[in-house]
Protein backbone atom coordinates (compact mmCIF):
# COMPACT_ATOMS: atom_id res chain seq x y z
CA UNK A 1 0.00 0.00 0.00
CA UNK A 2 1.28 3.23 -1.69
CA UNK A 3 1.96 5.88 1.17
CA UNK A 4 -0.05 9.19 0.82
CA UNK A 5 1.60 12.31 -0.78
CA UNK A 6 1.54 15.71 1.90
CA UNK A 7 1.57 18.41 -0.40
CA UNK A 8 4.51 20.64 0.78
CA UNK A 9 3.90 23.89 2.89
CA UNK A 10 5.08 26.79 0.89
CA UNK A 11 6.09 29.74 2.79
CA UNK A 12 5.12 33.19 2.37
CA UNK A 13 8.59 34.30 1.72
CA UNK A 14 8.35 32.89 -1.60
CA UNK A 15 6.29 35.01 -2.82
CA UNK A 16 8.10 38.09 -2.59
CA UNK A 17 9.41 40.19 -5.66
CA UNK A 18 8.56 43.19 -7.31
CA UNK A 19 4.83 42.42 -7.77
CA UNK A 20 4.68 41.40 -3.78
CA UNK A 21 6.76 44.00 -1.92
CA UNK A 22 7.07 43.36 1.74
CA UNK A 23 4.94 44.52 4.10
CA UNK A 24 6.05 47.65 6.31
CA UNK A 25 4.97 46.45 9.55
CA UNK A 26 6.44 42.82 9.41
CA UNK A 27 8.42 42.09 6.23
CA UNK A 28 6.55 39.22 4.70
CA UNK A 29 5.15 39.68 1.22
CA UNK A 30 1.90 41.73 0.37
CA UNK A 31 -0.33 40.15 -1.77
CA UNK A 32 -2.78 41.43 -3.95
CA UNK A 33 -6.51 42.41 -2.96
CA UNK A 34 -8.74 44.91 -4.07
CA UNK A 35 -8.45 47.11 -7.41
CA UNK A 36 -8.63 50.34 -7.42
CA UNK A 37 -11.23 52.84 -6.03
CA UNK A 38 -12.79 55.74 -6.34
CA UNK A 39 -11.04 58.23 -3.39
CA UNK A 40 -8.12 55.53 -2.58
CA UNK A 41 -4.42 55.99 -4.05
CA UNK A 42 -4.39 52.75 -5.84
CA UNK A 43 -5.21 49.04 -5.93
CA UNK A 44 -4.86 47.65 -2.19
CA UNK A 45 -2.48 44.98 -1.14
CA UNK A 46 -2.67 42.93 2.01
CA UNK A 47 -0.48 40.83 4.33
CA UNK A 48 -1.57 37.58 4.89
CA UNK A 49 0.70 37.51 8.37
CA UNK A 50 0.10 40.56 10.21
CA UNK A 51 -3.46 42.10 8.09
CA UNK A 52 -1.71 45.22 7.21
CA UNK A 53 -3.48 46.85 4.22
CA UNK A 54 -1.91 49.04 1.73
CA UNK A 55 -3.81 51.41 -0.80
CA UNK A 56 -0.96 52.70 -3.65
CA UNK A 57 2.71 52.86 -3.03
CA UNK A 58 3.27 50.50 -0.38
CA UNK A 59 6.48 52.95 1.16
CA UNK A 60 8.23 51.81 4.74
CA UNK A 61 7.77 51.12 8.02
CA UNK A 62 8.34 55.02 9.11
CA UNK A 63 5.67 55.87 7.13
CA UNK A 64 3.10 53.22 8.29
CA UNK A 65 4.21 54.26 12.12
CA UNK A 66 3.12 58.51 10.75
CA UNK A 67 -0.22 57.23 9.50
CA UNK A 68 -0.51 55.69 12.77
CA UNK A 69 0.27 58.20 14.88
CA UNK A 70 -2.25 60.60 13.23
CA UNK A 71 -5.14 58.09 14.44
CA UNK A 72 -4.27 58.82 17.67
CA UNK A 73 -7.42 59.64 20.26
CA UNK A 74 -6.79 60.59 23.79
CA UNK A 75 -4.54 58.42 24.95
CA UNK A 76 -4.75 55.44 22.22
CA UNK A 77 -4.91 55.01 18.68
CA UNK A 78 -8.49 54.23 16.90
CA UNK A 79 -8.17 51.64 14.21
CA UNK A 80 -10.92 50.57 11.93
CA UNK A 81 -9.84 46.64 12.01
CA UNK A 82 -8.84 45.16 8.41
CA UNK A 83 -8.74 41.64 10.06
CA UNK A 84 -12.21 42.30 11.45
CA UNK A 85 -15.03 40.09 10.35
CA UNK A 86 -16.93 43.08 8.65
CA UNK A 87 -14.04 43.24 6.55
CA UNK A 88 -13.77 39.92 5.56
CA UNK A 89 -17.36 40.15 4.41
CA UNK A 90 -17.47 43.39 2.95
CA UNK A 91 -14.42 43.55 0.70
CA UNK A 92 -14.92 45.78 -1.67
CA UNK A 93 -17.93 47.40 0.37
CA UNK A 94 -15.80 47.62 3.94
CA UNK A 95 -16.59 50.81 5.45
CA UNK A 96 -13.32 51.30 6.35
CA UNK A 97 -11.88 51.87 2.91
CA UNK A 98 -12.11 55.51 3.34
CA UNK A 99 -11.12 58.14 1.39
CA UNK A 100 -7.48 59.24 1.10
CA UNK A 101 -6.40 55.80 3.37
CA UNK A 102 -3.49 54.57 2.63
CA UNK A 103 -2.72 52.11 5.36
CA UNK A 104 -5.25 49.79 6.98
CA UNK A 105 -4.39 48.56 9.93
CA UNK A 106 -5.21 45.14 12.27
CA UNK A 107 -4.53 44.99 15.54
CA UNK A 108 -1.45 42.21 15.18
CA UNK A 109 0.17 45.20 12.25
CA UNK A 110 -0.13 47.57 14.87
CA UNK A 111 1.59 45.39 17.72
CA UNK A 112 4.81 44.83 14.99
CA UNK A 113 5.39 48.04 13.81
CA UNK A 114 5.08 49.84 17.11
CA UNK A 115 7.72 47.00 18.39
CA UNK A 116 9.87 49.15 16.18
CA UNK A 117 10.39 51.52 18.71
CA UNK A 118 10.15 49.39 21.24
CA UNK A 119 6.21 49.68 22.42
CA UNK A 120 3.79 47.43 22.88
CA UNK A 121 -0.19 47.19 23.23
CA UNK A 122 -1.03 46.44 26.40
CA UNK A 123 -4.66 46.20 25.90
CA UNK A 124 -7.17 46.45 23.45
CA UNK A 125 -10.76 47.76 23.73
CA UNK A 126 -13.40 46.96 21.30
CA UNK A 127 -15.04 50.54 19.95
CA UNK A 128 -18.77 49.66 20.30
CA UNK A 129 -19.85 52.89 18.11
CA UNK A 130 -17.49 53.06 15.49
CA UNK A 131 -17.34 49.23 14.89
CA UNK A 132 -21.45 48.25 14.67
CA UNK A 133 -21.31 51.84 12.50
CA UNK A 134 -18.82 50.17 9.96
CA UNK A 135 -20.66 46.61 10.05
CA UNK A 136 -23.88 48.77 9.24
CA UNK A 137 -22.96 51.38 6.37
CA UNK A 138 -20.60 47.43 5.03
CA UNK A 139 -24.28 45.99 4.56
CA UNK A 140 -25.48 49.29 3.07
CA UNK A 141 -22.82 49.80 0.47
CA UNK A 142 -23.54 46.19 -0.86
CA UNK A 143 -26.46 47.75 -1.90
CA UNK A 144 -25.64 51.35 -3.10
CA UNK A 145 -24.06 52.68 -6.08
CA UNK A 146 -21.69 55.19 -4.51
CA UNK A 147 -20.05 54.29 -0.98
CA UNK A 148 -20.50 55.57 3.01
CA UNK A 149 -23.59 57.21 1.54
CA UNK A 150 -25.21 56.54 5.19
CA UNK A 151 -22.84 57.85 7.44
CA UNK A 152 -21.39 60.87 4.92
CA UNK A 153 -25.23 61.97 5.24
CA UNK A 154 -24.82 61.64 9.13
CA UNK A 155 -21.52 63.35 8.99
CA UNK A 156 -19.12 60.28 10.28
CA UNK A 157 -17.58 59.91 6.76
CA UNK A 158 -16.83 61.09 3.53
CA UNK A 159 -19.43 59.37 1.56
CA UNK A 160 -17.89 58.72 -2.32
CA UNK A 161 -21.10 59.25 -4.22
CA UNK A 162 -22.07 57.68 -7.63
CA UNK A 163 -21.40 59.49 -10.83
CA UNK A 164 -25.07 59.71 -12.14
CA UNK A 165 -27.97 61.50 -10.55
CA UNK A 166 -30.20 58.73 -10.62
CA UNK A 167 -27.80 56.74 -9.13
CA UNK A 168 -27.37 59.02 -6.38
CA UNK A 169 -31.23 59.27 -5.72
CA UNK A 170 -31.53 55.40 -5.53
CA UNK A 171 -29.05 55.86 -3.28
CA UNK A 172 -30.39 58.11 -1.05
CA UNK A 173 -33.50 55.88 -1.09
CA UNK A 174 -31.73 52.46 -0.32
CA UNK A 175 -29.87 54.02 2.67
CA UNK A 176 -33.01 55.44 4.42
CA UNK A 177 -35.77 52.15 3.72
CA UNK A 178 -32.97 49.75 4.84
CA UNK A 179 -31.34 51.53 7.59
CA UNK A 180 -33.16 49.52 10.18
CA UNK A 181 -32.85 46.33 8.96
CA UNK A 182 -29.56 46.76 8.43
CA UNK A 183 -28.71 47.81 11.53
CA UNK A 184 -30.50 44.72 12.79
CA UNK A 185 -27.91 42.79 10.80
CA UNK A 186 -24.93 44.67 12.05
CA UNK A 187 -25.53 44.68 15.66
CA UNK A 188 -25.38 40.83 15.87
CA UNK A 189 -23.03 40.49 13.26
CA UNK A 190 -20.54 42.86 15.46
CA UNK A 191 -21.12 41.39 18.58
CA UNK A 192 -20.31 38.04 17.20
CA UNK A 193 -17.08 39.63 15.76
CA UNK A 194 -15.77 41.00 18.86
CA UNK A 195 -16.18 38.11 21.09
CA UNK A 196 -14.64 36.07 18.05
CA UNK A 197 -11.91 38.77 18.83
CA UNK A 198 -12.22 40.64 15.19
CA UNK A 199 -14.51 43.33 16.02
CA UNK A 200 -14.75 46.09 13.28
CA UNK A 201 -12.62 49.00 15.41
CA UNK A 202 -10.33 49.10 18.27
CA UNK A 203 -8.78 51.71 20.21
CA UNK A 204 -5.29 50.42 21.52
CA UNK A 205 -3.10 52.01 24.21
CA UNK A 206 0.57 51.77 23.36
CA UNK A 207 3.19 51.77 26.04
CA UNK A 208 6.92 51.73 26.40
CA UNK A 209 8.53 48.59 26.80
Amino acid sequence: MSRPEHTPVVPLEAGAGPENPPCPACGEPLFGWLPALPGLAGPVRRCESCGLGVAGDVGGPEEALRALDAATRGEGVRIANRAGLACALGGPGWAGLRPGARYLFSVESVRRLVARRDQVVPRRRWAAGEAIALAWQTLLNSVTFGRDVALGALGRADATPAPRAWQRRIDAFASVVLALPALALALPLELIAAALGRGGAYTLKLQLL
